[in-house]
């Protein structure tokens, strides 16, 4: 890739990516796992949205309604939550329409012109401009701060855990699609919703109050519903498109991409 396709396509990628990392990882120290964890049901929607308007994604009412639902069960649990705190919803609200316009970018700039990487290789050329762009934010806002002090609360092997497990979840998530299929790695991935809802409750005392289970119960169901019908368009896709195979794996390829780097985001996001 030259350096002017670099800064074209994936620079742009890069910096979004490092906006969705910097936001959510100031979201937690505001408010709780599993609040944050409800809020990113409304992806979906978001992607949706965004898709319609660079026109990647075709307008379609039962799609928007189905969407609507979701902000309103999102919405629900947001009204349920007892430490909400304005500073820490829009930093996560900004993560998730950064992290939704880069998915779309990832499609638009590199995907649609033929480069579909796989997701090692996106990783390979995406992680440096994310670097690059995340330097910036920390060199002007919290190294000044970090200066100041005269000791540094700072355990070099809890960072390097951290490291070592966002690799190994890069792994897993890789070998997992490459095993299965992309839908069991949605199955999983709402698995692991709830489950870090319940350890957020359990193990760190997170509060979770019964609105926040129905709005976020409401909002989970129409997630389910909307994978069901994209599951349904992938199923109809080879019927009509039977030579155009090698497009069908490209694009499965790049929903591989999009959910590993979702992955390991979320897993930073846990830092």
């Amino acid at each position: 890739m030259s350096s002017a396709d670099y800064r074209k396509r994936v620079l742009p990628i890069g910096a979004l990516y490092a906006a969705s990392l910097w936001l959510s990882n100031s979201a937690y120290l505001h408010l709780s796992v599993s609040f944050i964890q409800m809020t990113k049901a409304l992806m979906p929607g978001l992607v949706y949205m965004i898709g319609c308007f660079m026109h990647t994604e075709p307008y379609s009412a039962k799609v928007t309604t189905n969407m609507v639902v979701i902000a309103i069960g999102v919405g629900i649990a947001a009204y349920g939550e007892v430490n909400f705190v304005v500073v820490g919803v829009v930093q996560q609200l900004s993560s998730l329409v950064f992290e939704a316009t880069r998915l779309m970018l990832v499609q638009v700039l590199m995907n649609s012109q033929g480069m579909a990487l796989n997701p090692i290789q996106s990783l390979y050329y995406v992680s440096p401009a994310c670097l690059l762009c995340l330097s910036l934010p920390f060199a002007a806002i919290e190294l000044p701060l970090l200066l100041q002090r005269e000791h540094w609360d700072v355990s070099a092997l809890v960072l390097l855990g951290n490291a070592v497990t966002a690799f190994m979840l890069n792994l897993a998530v890789f070998m997992l699609i490459g095993k299965t299929s992309a839908l069991t790695m949605n199955i999983a991935g709402v698995i692991k919703d709830w489950l870090l809802i319940w350890m957020s409750a359990n193990v760190f005392a997170a509060p979770v109050t019964a609105l926040n289970l129905v709005g976020y119960f409401l909002a989970f169901l129409a997630v389910c519903f909307y994978n069901n019908h994209k599951l349904q368009q992938i199923k109809r896709g080879p019927s009509k498109d039977g030579p155009k195979s090698a497009k069908s794996e490209d694009d499965r390829e790049s929903a591989a991409a999009s959910m590993l780097e979702n992955g390991e985001r979320e897993c930073k996001g846990s830092k």
